[in-house]
């Protein structure tokens, strides 16, 4: 990706796109996708959830557990 984070080229969105229709082609239900800025060209982090939670919410985590459940 290039390092002027402010404006993303036209091979660089043809990428996310191409990224997400493999997602999608593959099963993935839910995507989130957030941009960062770094340093490094090759940063991609994938987050696999097995439930319906949200990823990274305190119930997708377990950090929380169900109130009332005994």
């Amino acid at each position: 990706m290039n390092i002027d984070m402010d404006m993303p080229t036209d091979k660089e969105i043809e990428e996310v796109i191409n990224m997400l229709d493999r997602k999608t082609g593959e099963g993935v239900s839910r995507i989130g996708v957030h941009r960062v800025e770094t340093e490094r060209e090759d940063f991609v982090k994938e987050v696999h959830h097995h439930g319906r939670c949200d990823i990274g919410s305190p119930f997708a985590d377990g950090s929380v557990g169900n109130f009332g459940c005994d």
